[in-house]
């Protein structure tokens, strides 16, 4: 990258820590902090789902198997799109209808405290913990394209270029700011201006890399054999429908999820929201993917994780190549901001506020809040610093595949289901964690069960089929686990009238209109970078035609989002 780059990389984080400041001021109570008071707008929420699914592990762990085995990452992807439609028609709806504020709420009334106590410490942990590997695979990018002189303070020796431990501290330190000053509008905020920015950058780097193949046909034909195949490898047909299962279950159950359908002020915006996100993620994979798998074709020696990246570096100009990497930077921020703001929240309402402090102020609960976000940023700063040991493509896949299942799918039956209770989600939960202990390390690497010689045939198998194995535990044993204990239960459970009737409360008060603010800071944000890529277009004779477009571009969508929001305003006096 050019001095240039370095420039708007800077401007880039600085503004979007000062977009989340505006929020500041109106984090009055935790209510809005951390479910956006209930007035988020649809489409705001649906962008922001998109993006918290997105961060810098959809360059590294996807564009990194686009760059190895080829199209199957463009399938794989699909799957986020099928699953969110899914979730779009029969559950973002119903989160809504609950009326309650967060997920950790409907589990104190559907299955008491101690679930919840469990899953607000368990989850938490874990899921910032995983979401340190996201940060690490951004540092990973980051550092990758600032090479510094030997022996500079801020050098990794071994590479020659910026250290990752010192890049995750400091995007961990810009995190915890964000999620600190705005809460929850910050993060919905910053994750539209992320989607916008990443989507426009894409969109050029995609022309460009298939110029310098010689166009899709060129391409296509010096692909490697088997390149455009919807599977390889370990990524059979049967490894993309269970992960399109896991992910029904993600995007339904996750805190992180949910917490986007409640934050809009009806059912309705619910399900458009969760529709958005499928859609997005069902028209826009080949356009994500298209720059590591072109790739391939210009350069087959490349790190399969810095190929992404590298694609960019080859065709963007200078300024474009520093604006990329910011919102490359910024979309793993909005992954890592939600589920800070997530579990800080559940942290402060079920933890502080419930157990320990009844009578608390909104100025103690916000305070509180702000305080679990910087402490839960430490998991997050750990998880960026350790999981490399153990290899971020396979954390990622293997918590998905083995967890997921154990421990969304008892709170999703609970919301139709009128007999199952705690036990049902202890069990669920104990079993799930023993299957999963057993697949992936008694039987499997080196375990203490591989050296029994009557389950040879097993361990060989497992090794053989990791991937058909990890969906099966995760998802099969759960879902027929549930089914057994439904079967079996005879009485209905207490906790699921509490929440209907909760539910029927909510339903007698009117309707909230959602906030135009968000969307006026994304219009003048763009205008601000447009002006930006204008004046680069200017220093830039040779690149200008790109970076004017960009201009135009970002000008454009300023202008449609303004005229939407005075179209709004007037509709609603």
């Amino acid at each position: 990258m050019q001095s240039i780059d370095y420039v708007i990389i800077l401007l880039y984080v600085i503004g979007i820590v000062a977009a989340g400041m505006v929020f500041a001021g109106k984090m009055k109570n935790s209510k809005e902090m951390f479910a956006a008071g209930g007035k988020s707008p649809w489409w705001v929420s649906g962008l922001s789902g998109f993006m918290t699914m997105f961060s810098a592990g959809t360059f590294v762990i996807w564009g990194g198997i686009a760059y190895q085995f080829g199209f199957v990452a463009v399938y794989i992807n699909l799957g986020y799109g099928v699953a969110a439609m899914l979730v779009g028609m029969f559950l973002a709806g119903r989160w809504r209808k609950l009326g309650v504020d967060s997920a950790p709420e409907y589990l104190q009334m559907r299955f008491g405290p101690g679930i919840v106590q469990f899953y607000t410490w368990f989850k938490g942990i874990v899921n910032l913990f995983a979401m340190g590997g996201g940060v690490f695979a951004l540092s990973k990018i980051i550092c990758v394209l600032v090479p510094l002189s030997e022996g500079h303070l801020l050098a990794d020796a071994a590479t020659g270029h910026l250290s990752v431990p010192l890049t995750s501290i400091a995007l961990c330190v810009m995190v915890i700011v964000i999620t600190c000053s705005g809460g929850l509008w910050a993060v919905l905020m910053t994750d539209v201006l992320q989607f916008v920015i990443l989507t426009v950058s894409v969109v050029f780097v995609v022309p460009l890399i298939l110029m310098e193949a010689g166009g899709w046909t060129a391409f296509i034909d010096a692909t490697p054999e088997g390149f455009t195949s919807p599977i390889a490898s370990d990524y059979t047909w049967w490894f993309i429908i269970g992960w399109m299962v896991v992910n029904f279950f993600n995007i339904g159950g996750e805190w992180t999820f949910v917490q986007r359908y409640m934050c809009v002020p009806t059912a309705k915006d619910a399900k458009k929201a969760a529709f958005l996100f499928g859609t997005l993620y069902l028209v826009s994979p080949l356009i994500w993917m298209l720059p590591p798998l072109v790739y391939r074709v210009l350069n087959d020696s490349a790190e399969p994780a810095e190929a992404y990246v590298l694609a960019c570096r080859h065709v963007l100009p200078a300024g474009m190549m520093g604006l990329m990497v910011a919102a490359m930077a910024s979309a793993t921020a909005s992954m890592a901001t939600t589920r800070l703001n997530t579990f800080s929240g559940a942290i402060t309402s079920e933890v502080y506020h419930r157990v320990i402090n009844r009578t608390a102020s909104d100025s103690q609960l916000v305070f509180v809040g702000r305080i679990a976000t910087v402490v839960l940023g430490m998991v997050v700063t750990a998880g960026a610093l350790l999981i490399p040991r153990y290899g971020y493509t396979s954390f990622i896949i293997d918590i998905n595949t083995l967890l997921a299942g154990p421990m969304l799918l008892p709170g999703l039956w609970g919301l139709f289901s009128r007999k199952i209770g705690p036990f049902a989600v202890w069990s669920t939960i104990a079993a799930g964690a023993v299957v999963a202990y057993l697949v992936k390390f008694a039987l499997a690497r080196e375990g203490f069960l591989t050296t029994v010689d009557s389950l040879q045939p097993l361990v060989q198998w497992i090794a053989a089929n990791s991937r058909i194995v990890d969906l099966t535990a995760g998802i099969v044993f759960p879902l027929v686990l549930m089914t057994t204990m439904e079967l079996m239960t005879k009485h209905e459970h207490p906790g699921y009238a509490k929440v209907q009737e909760f539910s029927r409360k909510f339903h007698e008060e009117p309707d909230l209109q959602s906030s135009p603010l968000p969307a006026k800071i994304v219009a003048i944000s763009l205008v601000i970078i447009a002006a930006v890529m204008l004046v680069l277009a200017v220093l830039d004779p040779a690149d200008a035609n790109v970076l004017g477009s960009l201009a135009v571009v970002l000008t454009t969508i300023s202008g449609v989002i303004h005229w939407s929001i005075r179209r709004g305003e007037k509709a609603a006096a």
